[in-house]
């Protein structure tokens, strides 16, 4: 679980977080006057009873990062010639005349209206006809267009047996369909960019376990924000080099899970939430934050191979560049994955994105193809919606003007399973939420309908453990 993005890079984040928090102090004070002349002109012990009863809405109801309008359309511009004529949808079947091929990602463009159920329980829509029903979940209160992953459920459609039900919403007008063929990245060789400890299970565990061949290399020691730690009685400082130490050896331990040789599973040791100063200033070291440390070496002890920040451990951003163009032709990857900052908000993650680009130019190996993903948004916190092991619709997006190509794997329940135990190994998501939370969560399920995960509590195990894992397309040459 990555800490929060820095503040030059999430502006705009940061500015509709400002203004969410704006609306909520407006309507905290009208709230307020109102229950105190309910108070005043009804009894004096009504608006305690309001009060609690209105607590409990906003919990329930208002308490998601929505930074837009449930109402807004979302915009996708893909690539010409993806479209596939020929989808139609009757008696809610959906209906191709044209063959598919198992392994293409499909996108289904769909109108979908809320019911008023819809505004106090997630709007679906249910993809049945498949060997596992699968449930695709909305914002609530939706009206506007939205984008179904339909991939892995090609038979399904070929054969005419997939049918769409709306689940507290209805669907309006005919779907549009995209199809996009892709090489099959899993007989290639695969180097997964991490900027933390569970960001490469979280966003390609399927990919990088079944690859032909898989690298995994991780930025940061993801050493701050450690109050767990500090809880067991250990000063700041100790506390956050503990917590390093155990996110160090997460990122090259876990991925043996998957079949990932310990040789190839590689730790850099930066500080976490310092790449951006790295990259403003490259040649000054940038200390951690919270663990009294300028020295990355701590953090490297479980690599398997020199690299050439371990000559003198310092925290810089020329440093890191070596490090990763030494990596780059060590390990010779047809694909690289990494964090895409057409998405993801996350400083760190943009940070690492440029470094890697950085790190190519002028390379004398270059890969093949460039796939982005996003583990976090800049407006909708609670995306993928719905449930553990249901699809992954399309994110939110109201720029069209840039093209986007998906590219989409298909988990199977084993799948699913072994990348819970995965997340499940990394001490990062182990220690229970807070306690505001927890109650939180307890009203959702109780008022809205929303289930746990039965993997973990951690809010990663509802949003990863999926039935696909969802890239983009940067680069394919």
């Amino acid at each position: 679980m990555q800490p929060g993005a820095g503040v030059q890079c999430m502006s705009r984040k940061q500015q509709l977080l400002k203004r969410h928090r704006r609306n909520k102090r407006i309507a905290l004070l009208i709230g307020v006057l109102v229950l105190v002349a309910t108070g005043v002109l009804v009894a004096w012990w009504l608006p305690l009873i309001l009060a609690v009863l209105l607590w409990a809405a906003h919990e329930a109801w208002f308490a998601d990062h929505l930074f837009y309008s449930p109402k807004d359309s979302y915009e996708y511009a893909f690539p010409a010639g993806s479209e596939q004529p020929g989808l139609r949808l009757e008696a809610g079947r959906l209906l191709l005349d044209a063959p598919l091929a198992a392994d293409e990602t499909l996108i289904v463009g769909i109108e979908l209206k809320s019911t008023w159920l819809g505004r106090f329980f997630d709007p679906a829509v249910d993809l049945l006809g498949l060997q596992s029903p699968d449930r695709q979940a909305f914002e609530r209160g939706v009206a506007g267009r939205r984008y179904l992953n339909l991939t892995g459920a090609a038979e399904a459609l070929a054969a005419g047996k997939l049918k769409l039900r709306g689940r507290f919403c209805r669907i309006k007008g005919q779907p549009t369909l995209w199809r996009f063929r892709q090489p099959d990245y899993r007989q290639q060789r695969v180097m997964v960019i991490a900027p933390h400890a569970d960001d490469a299970e979280l966003a390609a565990f399927s990919l990088y376990s079944q690859a032909t061949e898989s690298w995994i290399v991780t930025l940061t020691a993801g050493e701050i924000e450690a109050e767990h730690y500090q809880h067991m009685g250990l000063p700041k400082a100790e506390a956050a080099r503990l917590k390093g130490r155990l996110r160090a050896w997460d990122s090259v331990a876990v991925p043996r899970w998957a079949g990932v040789p310990e040789a190839q599973c590689v730790q850099l040791g930066y500080f976490c939430m310092q790449l951006q100063a790295m990259q403003a200033a490259p040649d000054q070291p940038q200390a951690s934050r919270e663990a009294d440390l300028a020295d990355t070496r701590l953090f490297r002890q479980f690599n398997g191979f020199i690299l050439p920040g371990d000559a003198d451990g310092a925290p810089t951003w020329h440093n890191l560049i070596a490090d990763l163009r030494a990596l780059l032709l060590k390990a010779r990857p047809q694909v690289i994955v990494l964090p895409t900052p057409l998405l993801d908000p996350h400083a760190d993650h943009i940070c690492a994105h440029a470094a890697v680009l950085e790190a190519l130019q002028g390379l004398e190996w270059q890969p093949d193809t460039l796939l982005g993903y996003a583990n976090h948004l800049h407006d909708n916190d609670r995306w993928p919606m719905g449930d553990s092991g249901a699809g992954v619709a399309l994110p939110p997006r109201f720029d069209g003007a840039v093209e986007l190509v998906p590219c989409s794997f298909a988990l199977a329940l084993s799948q699913q399973q072994d990348k819970a135990m995965a997340l499940g190994t990394m001490h990062d998501l182990q220690p229970p939420a807070p306690f505001k939370r927890r109650v939180r969560r307890w009203l959702q399920q109780l008022l809205a309908g929303r289930s746990p995960s039965p993997y973990g509590e951690n809010e990663f195990f509802r949003k990863a453990v999926r039935r696909h894992e969802l890239l983009w397309v940067l680069k394919q040459d």
